[in-house]
């Protein structure tokens, strides 16, 4: 299986230990799909021009991500400040609003869209400001979308018709509410929802079948980043497989596997200035 994410990327930054690491929803996606095994992983993003930026293209190299269509501009790269409270969850206090990709946005042109036709699947978030090429998107490649928390009613027309794979974040809503978003997304066209609730698992939906999955329980060291492992396990496994109730049990070893450590899957650098 071939994968490719395109959009996010950030440093995020751990004040309390002065360091840096590699991340970004779409970022990473593609390395932990790399990591669980398909045949190769491309990312599309921008990048800024510091050190941050230059840690991040490093740490795509040696992971073998295939980053030949990524860009680079001058400024900073995406940073978001991390803090952790006593149960190892992440909360994230400040951040630089993105850095270069957000104050420029990423175009696609048409050499990047017969590259992205190439790989079997494609991942993106609600972070990655693509939303206008999602329609030509869907004719070339299966899409993945993770809405994180920040969804609306009219954000979910927009999106909800070319996704194959929509992805909540829902540890705050209640089981009817869970339903309820679901049924709403299924509605618009979407096969595969599901919707992550920290502690209390996992709602996710093929096309109505309704399935549960729970934590596998582990030492919390840092939640970072175990929401994207989950993900990426789960579209690695299912998308080939097309079982979700062993995709799920894989996919909730992962994020546990990934709660063991600091960052999102590792690189962690002292932040210098």
């Amino acid at each position: 299986m071939k994968l490719i994410a395109i959009g996010d990327n950030v440093v995020d930054y751990y004040k309390d230990r002065g360091e840096i690491f590699p991340g970004g929803n779409a970022l990473n996606v593609a390395v932990m799909g790399k990591r669980y095994h398909a045949a190769s992983s491309s990312y599309i993003g921008i990048l800024g021009s510091d050190r941050a930026a230059e840690h991040v293209k490093q740490t795509l190299l040696r992971e073998n991500i295939d980053i030949s269509r990524i860009r680079q501009a001058v400024g900073p790269n995406g940073e978001a400040v991390v803090s952790l409270n006593p149960e190892g969850d992440r909360v994230f206090v400040g951040s630089n609003a993105g850095g270069v990709q957000a104050f420029m946005g990423l175009r696609l042109n048409q050499e990047d869209l017969d590259y992205i036709s190439s790989h079997d699947l494609l991942h993106t978030s609600i972070y990655s400001n693509l939303e206008q090429y999602l329609p030509t998107l869907q004719e070339r490649i299966p899409i993945s979308f993770d809405f994180s928390t920040r969804w609306t009613e009219a954000y979910l027309q927009r999106v909800c018709p070319y996704i194959d794979y929509g992805f909540f974040s829902g540890s705050d809503l209640s089981e009817d509410e869970c339903h309820q978003l679901i049924s709403r997304a299924h509605h618009l066209g979407t096969k595969v929802v599901g919707i992550t609730r920290g502690a209390l698992g996992a709602i996710f939906s093929e096309e109505g079948k309704l399935y549960r999955q729970r934590i596998v329980e582990t030492e919390v060291v840092d939640t970072l980043g175990a929401g994207d492992s989950f993900i990426a396990m789960f579209l690695i496994q299912y998308h080939q497989h097309r079982d979700v109730a062993e995709a799920l049990e894989l996919a909730a070893a992962a994020a546990a596997k990934t709660c063991g450590h600091y960052g999102a899957f590792g690189y962690g650098i002292p932040k210098v200035g």
